[in-house]
Protein backbone atom coordinates (compact mmCIF):
# COMPACT_ATOMS: atom_id res chain seq x y z
CA UNK A 1 0.00 0.00 0.00
CA UNK A 2 1.29 3.56 -0.72
CA UNK A 3 1.53 5.79 1.57
CA UNK A 4 -2.24 7.66 2.08
CA UNK A 5 -1.51 11.11 4.50
CA UNK A 6 1.53 12.62 5.60
CA UNK A 7 1.62 15.26 8.06
CA UNK A 8 4.68 17.31 9.41
CA UNK A 9 6.20 17.28 12.91
CA UNK A 10 4.68 19.25 15.40
CA UNK A 11 1.68 18.43 14.29
CA UNK A 12 -1.55 18.40 17.27
CA UNK A 13 -3.34 15.55 17.62
CA UNK A 14 -6.95 15.48 18.36
CA UNK A 15 -7.84 12.32 21.16
CA UNK A 16 -11.44 11.29 21.06
CA UNK A 17 -13.68 8.63 22.86
CA UNK A 18 -17.06 8.12 20.40
CA UNK A 19 -17.97 4.82 21.56
CA UNK A 20 -17.97 3.96 25.46
CA UNK A 21 -15.64 6.54 28.00
CA UNK A 22 -12.42 5.27 29.03
CA UNK A 23 -13.05 4.76 32.85
CA UNK A 24 -11.06 7.04 35.37
CA UNK A 25 -8.77 4.27 36.46
CA UNK A 26 -7.02 4.00 32.95
CA UNK A 27 -5.82 7.68 33.30
CA UNK A 28 -2.32 6.00 33.53
CA UNK A 29 -2.58 4.33 29.97
CA UNK A 30 -3.50 7.65 28.60
CA UNK A 31 -0.71 9.56 30.25
CA UNK A 32 1.67 7.33 28.72
CA UNK A 33 -0.13 7.42 25.15
CA UNK A 34 0.17 11.26 25.11
CA UNK A 35 3.80 10.35 26.29
CA UNK A 36 4.39 8.15 23.41
CA UNK A 37 2.98 10.72 20.99
CA UNK A 38 4.59 13.43 22.11
CA UNK A 39 8.20 11.60 21.40
CA UNK A 40 6.60 10.55 18.18
CA UNK A 41 6.65 14.68 17.02
CA UNK A 42 3.07 14.99 17.62
CA UNK A 43 1.06 17.49 20.25
CA UNK A 44 -2.07 15.65 21.69
CA UNK A 45 -4.41 17.25 22.63
CA UNK A 46 -7.67 15.65 24.81
CA UNK A 47 -11.34 15.52 24.08
CA UNK A 48 -13.22 17.21 26.83
CA UNK A 49 -15.08 13.44 26.36
CA UNK A 50 -12.54 11.07 27.18
CA UNK A 51 -13.82 9.55 30.83
CA UNK A 52 -17.10 8.11 31.80
CA UNK A 53 -18.98 10.42 33.97
CA UNK A 54 -22.20 8.24 34.22
CA UNK A 55 -22.22 4.60 33.93
CA UNK A 56 -20.60 3.82 30.08
CA UNK A 57 -20.93 7.41 28.90
CA UNK A 58 -18.36 10.06 28.64
CA UNK A 59 -21.17 12.31 27.54
CA UNK A 60 -24.25 12.38 25.24
CA UNK A 61 -23.84 11.09 21.77
CA UNK A 62 -24.24 14.90 20.70
CA UNK A 63 -21.53 16.04 22.70
CA UNK A 64 -18.97 13.31 21.68
CA UNK A 65 -20.15 14.07 18.30
CA UNK A 66 -19.35 17.77 18.65
CA UNK A 67 -16.07 17.01 20.76
CA UNK A 68 -15.19 14.82 17.12
CA UNK A 69 -16.22 17.72 14.75
CA UNK A 70 -14.62 20.43 17.21
CA UNK A 71 -11.38 18.86 15.91
CA UNK A 72 -12.48 18.30 12.25
CA UNK A 73 -12.91 22.03 12.58
CA UNK A 74 -9.44 23.14 14.09
CA UNK A 75 -7.56 23.52 11.22
CA UNK A 76 -4.53 22.92 13.71
CA UNK A 77 -5.46 18.98 14.67
CA UNK A 78 -4.39 17.20 11.21
CA UNK A 79 -5.00 13.84 12.62
CA UNK A 80 -7.99 12.05 15.51
CA UNK A 81 -7.01 8.89 17.19
CA UNK A 82 -10.11 7.47 18.63
CA UNK A 83 -9.11 5.34 21.70
CA UNK A 84 -12.40 3.85 22.63
CA UNK A 85 -14.59 0.85 21.73
CA UNK A 86 -17.20 -0.80 23.30
CA UNK A 87 -20.98 -0.08 22.04
CA UNK A 88 -22.11 3.69 21.82
CA UNK A 89 -20.56 4.92 18.94
CA UNK A 90 -23.55 5.03 16.53
CA UNK A 91 -25.26 7.10 19.11
CA UNK A 92 -22.86 10.43 17.69
CA UNK A 93 -23.89 9.47 13.85
CA UNK A 94 -26.66 11.84 13.24
CA UNK A 95 -25.10 14.60 14.78
CA UNK A 96 -21.88 15.17 12.86
CA UNK A 97 -21.25 17.12 10.09
CA UNK A 98 -20.60 14.86 7.14
CA UNK A 99 -19.81 18.11 4.91
CA UNK A 100 -17.29 19.67 7.55
CA UNK A 101 -16.14 16.20 7.04
CA UNK A 102 -15.86 15.52 3.91
CA UNK A 103 -13.69 19.11 3.46
CA UNK A 104 -11.17 17.95 6.16
CA UNK A 105 -7.97 17.32 5.56
CA UNK A 106 -7.13 14.63 8.17
CA UNK A 107 -7.96 11.12 9.22
CA UNK A 108 -10.17 9.31 11.89
CA UNK A 109 -8.37 6.87 13.17
CA UNK A 110 -10.57 3.78 15.58
CA UNK A 111 -11.15 0.18 15.58
CA UNK A 112 -13.75 -2.31 16.82
CA UNK A 113 -16.96 0.05 17.80
CA UNK A 114 -15.54 2.74 15.58
CA UNK A 115 -16.52 0.49 12.72
CA UNK A 116 -19.40 2.32 12.25
CA UNK A 117 -18.03 5.77 12.39
CA UNK A 118 -15.68 4.76 9.48
CA UNK A 119 -17.96 3.33 7.52
CA UNK A 120 -20.37 6.29 7.38
CA UNK A 121 -17.66 8.89 6.51
CA UNK A 122 -16.99 6.72 3.68
CA UNK A 123 -20.85 6.44 3.18
CA UNK A 124 -21.46 9.83 3.62
CA UNK A 125 -18.30 11.50 2.13
CA UNK A 126 -16.55 9.38 -0.19
CA UNK A 127 -13.55 10.16 2.01
CA UNK A 128 -11.34 7.16 3.77
CA UNK A 129 -10.89 6.63 7.57
CA UNK A 130 -7.94 4.20 9.44
CA UNK A 131 -9.21 1.03 11.07
CA UNK A 132 -6.63 0.97 13.62
CA UNK A 133 -6.06 1.52 17.51
CA UNK A 134 -3.28 4.12 18.70
CA UNK A 135 -3.27 2.23 22.21
CA UNK A 136 -0.96 -0.52 20.56
CA UNK A 137 1.70 1.66 21.10
CA UNK A 138 1.80 0.68 24.50
CA UNK A 139 1.48 -3.13 24.22
CA UNK A 140 3.26 -6.18 23.57
CA UNK A 141 4.68 -4.90 20.24
CA UNK A 142 4.77 -1.20 20.83
CA UNK A 143 7.75 -0.24 19.51
CA UNK A 144 7.33 -2.17 16.03
CA UNK A 145 4.05 -0.30 15.90
CA UNK A 146 5.42 3.02 17.18
CA UNK A 147 8.06 2.66 14.35
CA UNK A 148 5.46 1.83 12.10
CA UNK A 149 3.08 4.65 13.11
CA UNK A 150 5.81 7.32 12.51
CA UNK A 151 6.82 6.20 9.29
CA UNK A 152 2.92 6.24 8.05
CA UNK A 153 2.28 9.75 9.46
CA UNK A 154 5.38 11.39 8.66
CA UNK A 155 7.22 9.16 6.09
CA UNK A 156 10.60 8.50 6.93
CA UNK A 157 12.13 5.89 9.18
CA UNK A 158 15.36 6.54 11.05
CA UNK A 159 17.42 5.12 7.99
CA UNK A 160 16.08 8.45 6.06
CA UNK A 161 13.80 6.25 3.70
CA UNK A 162 10.63 7.79 2.57
CA UNK A 163 7.27 6.62 0.31
CA UNK A 164 7.81 2.87 0.13
CA UNK A 165 5.53 0.99 -2.24
CA UNK A 166 5.06 -0.86 0.95
CA UNK A 167 4.73 0.51 4.45
CA UNK A 168 4.68 -1.84 7.50
CA UNK A 169 1.67 -0.28 9.43
CA UNK A 170 0.09 -1.40 6.37
CA UNK A 171 1.65 -4.52 5.29
CA UNK A 172 0.08 -7.99 6.61
CA UNK A 173 0.59 -11.57 4.76
CA UNK A 174 -2.66 -13.12 3.88
CA UNK A 175 -3.28 -16.50 2.37
CA UNK A 176 -6.53 -17.59 0.00
CA UNK A 177 -9.48 -19.97 1.20
CA UNK A 178 -11.29 -19.73 -2.41
CA UNK A 179 -9.76 -18.25 -5.81
CA UNK A 180 -6.71 -16.21 -5.72
CA UNK A 181 -7.23 -12.42 -6.37
CA UNK A 182 -9.84 -9.61 -5.13
CA UNK A 183 -9.52 -6.05 -5.51
CA UNK A 184 -12.12 -3.27 -4.90
CA UNK A 185 -11.94 -0.14 -2.46
CA UNK A 186 -12.55 -1.35 1.15
CA UNK A 187 -15.38 -1.20 3.37
CA UNK A 188 -16.52 -3.38 6.58
CA UNK A 189 -14.37 -3.94 9.70
CA UNK A 190 -15.95 -5.01 13.31
CA UNK A 191 -18.52 -7.33 11.89
CA UNK A 192 -21.22 -7.15 14.94
CA UNK A 193 -20.57 -3.66 14.66
CA UNK A 194 -21.06 -2.85 10.84
CA UNK A 195 -24.32 -4.68 11.04
CA UNK A 196 -25.77 -2.15 12.69
CA UNK A 197 -25.54 0.64 10.46
CA UNK A 198 -28.01 -2.20 8.38
CA UNK A 199 -30.98 -0.26 7.12
CA UNK A 200 -29.51 3.13 8.06
CA UNK A 201 -28.59 6.02 5.96
CA UNK A 202 -24.94 5.24 7.00
CA UNK A 203 -24.28 1.54 5.51
CA UNK A 204 -22.38 2.02 2.35
CA UNK A 205 -22.95 0.99 -1.11
CA UNK A 206 -21.37 -2.55 -1.18
CA UNK A 207 -21.31 -2.79 -4.68
CA UNK A 208 -17.51 -3.94 -5.99
CA UNK A 209 -16.12 -3.69 -2.77
CA UNK A 210 -13.83 -5.18 -0.61
CA UNK A 211 -14.97 -6.48 2.54
CA UNK A 212 -13.12 -6.83 5.20
CA UNK A 213 -14.63 -8.95 8.30
CA UNK A 214 -13.03 -9.17 11.60
CA UNK A 215 -14.41 -9.68 15.49
CA UNK A 216 -13.39 -9.90 18.99
CA UNK A 217 -16.43 -11.37 20.85
CA UNK A 218 -18.62 -14.22 19.60
CA UNK A 219 -18.09 -17.74 18.43
CA UNK A 220 -19.12 -19.84 15.95
CA UNK A 221 -22.99 -18.89 16.62
CA UNK A 222 -22.49 -15.25 16.65
CA UNK A 223 -20.11 -15.34 13.64
CA UNK A 224 -23.01 -17.57 12.05
CA UNK A 225 -25.76 -15.26 12.50
CA UNK A 226 -23.84 -12.04 11.13
CA UNK A 227 -22.88 -13.85 7.73
CA UNK A 228 -26.04 -15.12 7.64
CA UNK A 229 -27.55 -11.24 7.90
CA UNK A 230 -25.14 -10.32 5.32
CA UNK A 231 -26.39 -13.20 2.84
CA UNK A 232 -30.24 -12.16 3.70
CA UNK A 233 -29.31 -8.54 2.93
CA UNK A 234 -27.69 -9.54 0.02
CA UNK A 235 -24.28 -8.05 0.57
CA UNK A 236 -21.77 -11.21 -0.94
CA UNK A 237 -23.94 -10.57 -3.92
CA UNK A 238 -22.27 -7.23 -4.68
CA UNK A 239 -18.91 -7.35 -3.17
CA UNK A 240 -15.55 -8.56 -4.88
CA UNK A 241 -13.70 -10.47 -2.37
CA UNK A 242 -13.99 -10.97 1.50
CA UNK A 243 -11.21 -10.61 3.46
CA UNK A 244 -11.17 -12.17 6.73
CA UNK A 245 -9.36 -10.52 9.91
CA UNK A 246 -8.93 -12.13 13.02
CA UNK A 247 -12.35 -13.56 15.27
CA UNK A 248 -10.11 -13.37 18.61
CA UNK A 249 -13.02 -15.66 20.64
CA UNK A 250 -12.94 -18.30 18.27
CA UNK A 251 -10.00 -18.44 16.92
CA UNK A 252 -8.87 -18.59 20.81
CA UNK A 253 -11.27 -21.24 21.95
CA UNK A 254 -11.13 -24.01 19.26
CA UNK A 255 -8.03 -25.42 17.05
CA UNK A 256 -9.83 -25.66 14.27
CA UNK A 257 -10.57 -22.26 14.17
CA UNK A 258 -10.04 -21.39 10.56
CA UNK A 259 -11.40 -24.87 8.76
CA UNK A 260 -14.98 -23.75 10.79
CA UNK A 261 -14.56 -20.54 10.19
CA UNK A 262 -13.92 -21.58 6.36
CA UNK A 263 -16.99 -23.41 6.51
CA UNK A 264 -19.22 -20.96 8.00
CA UNK A 265 -18.24 -18.27 5.16
CA UNK A 266 -19.47 -20.97 2.10
CA UNK A 267 -22.40 -21.60 3.50
CA UNK A 268 -23.41 -18.21 3.42
CA UNK A 269 -21.19 -16.73 0.62
CA UNK A 270 -20.94 -19.04 -1.33
CA UNK A 271 -17.95 -21.24 -3.43
CA UNK A 272 -16.98 -18.42 -5.89
CA UNK A 273 -16.85 -15.19 -3.81
CA UNK A 274 -12.62 -14.84 -3.32
CA UNK A 275 -12.37 -15.00 0.32
CA UNK A 276 -8.50 -13.99 1.62
CA UNK A 277 -7.67 -14.50 5.59
CA UNK A 278 -4.72 -12.78 7.90
CA UNK A 279 -3.90 -12.96 10.74
CA UNK A 280 -2.67 -9.69 10.80
CA UNK A 281 -5.58 -7.22 11.05
CA UNK A 282 -8.59 -7.29 14.05
CA UNK A 283 -7.79 -6.68 17.59
CA UNK A 284 -4.33 -8.10 18.42
CA UNK A 285 -1.79 -5.59 19.20
CA UNK A 286 0.65 -6.17 16.57
CA UNK A 287 -2.63 -5.26 14.14
CA UNK A 288 -2.07 -3.76 10.47
CA UNK A 289 -3.68 -0.82 9.78
CA UNK A 290 -6.40 -1.32 6.69
CA UNK A 291 -7.76 2.12 4.75
CA UNK A 292 -11.71 2.03 4.93
CA UNK A 293 -12.66 3.10 1.89
CA UNK A 294 -9.53 3.30 0.12
CA UNK A 295 -8.00 0.59 -2.67
CA UNK A 296 -6.68 -2.99 -2.02
CA UNK A 297 -5.91 -5.26 -4.44
CA UNK A 298 -4.62 -8.74 -3.07
CA UNK A 299 -3.72 -11.93 -5.08
CA UNK A 300 -2.21 -15.14 -4.10
CA UNK A 301 1.43 -15.17 -4.82
CA UNK A 302 2.73 -18.43 -6.30
CA UNK A 303 5.70 -20.27 -4.22
CA UNK A 304 9.32 -20.24 -5.41
CA UNK A 305 10.23 -22.70 -7.33
CA UNK A 306 13.42 -24.57 -6.48
CA UNK A 307 15.58 -26.97 -8.86
CA UNK A 308 15.51 -30.10 -8.18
Amino acid sequence: MKPVYRIEKGSRAGIVCCSDGRKIKTGEELDMLTGKLESLGLRPQLSPCIYARDGAFSGTGRERAQALMDFYRDDSIRVIFDISGGNAANEVLSFLDYSVIAGADKLFWGYSDLTVILNAIYAKTGRASMLWQVRNLLYERGEEQTAALSEALFGKTENGESDKETEPLFSFPTHFMQKSRMEGVVAGGNLRCLLKLAGTEFWPDMRGKLLLLEGFSGGEAMIASGLAQLEQMGVFRQVSGLLLGTFTELEGSVPDAEERLAALVKAHAGTELPVAKTQRIGHGTDSAAVLIGGQMCLEERPSALTDG
